[in-house]
């Protein structure tokens, strides 16, 4: 009879627990929630987020607390993301180089975006734009190949870190063009905008936000776009496709993750609140000016994105035989 006792009282318990575990994800979210950035204030994942966060913090009538953990090529905030608690608490942005690249570049990875992290959702897709000082003898892109060929490991190309959408948008070029450069890393992408702009280096890939104001100001000059089609805003530079290298279509991206375990309930209701805010008319018509790509879909989109832009990547940072500093 203590046995049955016993026994009834033990899977009473555990139905108490699972009960309760089940309420707390129906009532998800009921405290603020952490978003993680792991790049410093003031850049377009900063701006992003913080745009993303105000959203999502009326739809899901919960405040969102947005917190920078910059370093390491994107990988010290990444990594904070995917080793905290996985309760739909905390999720943050997932990006470009420390989703897909840092893998393959960083031997010494401390989290593994396959199976330390789930995907929610895309946010955004862009691509990025070949610009040259304005007062440059290259034209066009094949007065850029012409002077490549001619003088091997001469040209130069600038690129705010290594292994980073600047870089890899010109090791992808140089691997199609069958050329060399010399890579010109700086701390920021905009001190490598700078020093185009002063005449320091001879190019740089920078992204269509970033490059716009300069380029209407006629501060730079572009050559080609990174996107398989012209891009609105710049209607009469032609695409790297366009001008025949089709594999020189490169969109730098980011969307939205949480930590590995992160109970699909509460996946499936950030997926919708972000869903849901990525059709504010406002958002969009900036995200749209900006000369990005909306995002939105399943986790399930996202995730396959994240696994092919890995292996693709991987192969070029490993062909190019790139370093982290």
């Amino acid at each position: 009879m203590k046995l049955f006792k016993w026994v009834f009282l033990a899977v009473l318990g555990a139905e108490t627990l699972i009960g309760s575990g089940a309420y707390a994800q129906s009532n998800y979210p009921n405290k603020p929630i952490n978003f993680i950035v792991p790049y410093a204030a003031g850049g377009g994942a900063d701006a992003r987020s913080r745009q993303m966060a105000q959203k999502m913090s009326v739809i899901l009538k919960q405040p969102i607390v947005v917190d920078n953990k910059p370093g390491a090529g994107g990988n010290i905030g990444t990594e904070f993301i995917a080793r905290a608690a996985p309760d739909g608490y905390t999720i943050g942005m997932g990006n470009f180089a420390p989703m897909a690249v840092n893998k393959t570049l960083f031997s010494n990875l401390r989290y593994d975006p396959e199976t330390d992290i789930t995907p929610i959702i895309l946010i955004e897709k862009g691509p990025l734009v070949l610009v040259v000082n304005p007062s440059s003898p290259y034209k066009n892109l094949q007065d850029i190949i012409n002077a490549a060929k001619a003088k091997p490991g001469v040209l130069t190309f600038s690129s705010g870190g290594i292994g980073g959408s600047h870089q890899l948008s010109a090791e992808i070029f140089e691997q199609s063009a069958g050329i060399d450069m010399i890579h010109v890393p700086y701390k920021s992408g905009s001190a490598a905008l700078t020093d185009l702009m002063a005449g320091n280096v001879n190019m740089m890939f920078d992204q269509m936000y970033s490059a716009m104001p300069s380029i209407k100001a006629d501060k730079l000059r572009p050559i080609a776009i990174t996107s398989k089609k012209r891009s609105p805003l710049l209607p009469n530079v032609p695409s790297f496709t366009e001008l025949g290298y089709p594999k020189v279509e490169v969109l730098n991206w980011q969307g939205l993750i949480a930590p590995k375990g992160t109970p699909k309930e509460i996946i499936d209701k950030l997926n919708a609140a972000a869903n849901e805010a990525l059709k504010d008319p406002q958002l969009r018509e900036l995200m749209l000016s900006q000369g990005n790509e909306i995002g939105g879909g399943t986790p399930a989109d996202f995730a396959a994105l994240i696994r092919s832009e890995s292996i693709r990547w991987g192969a070029v940072v490993r062909i190019a035989k790139i370093k982290p500093e």
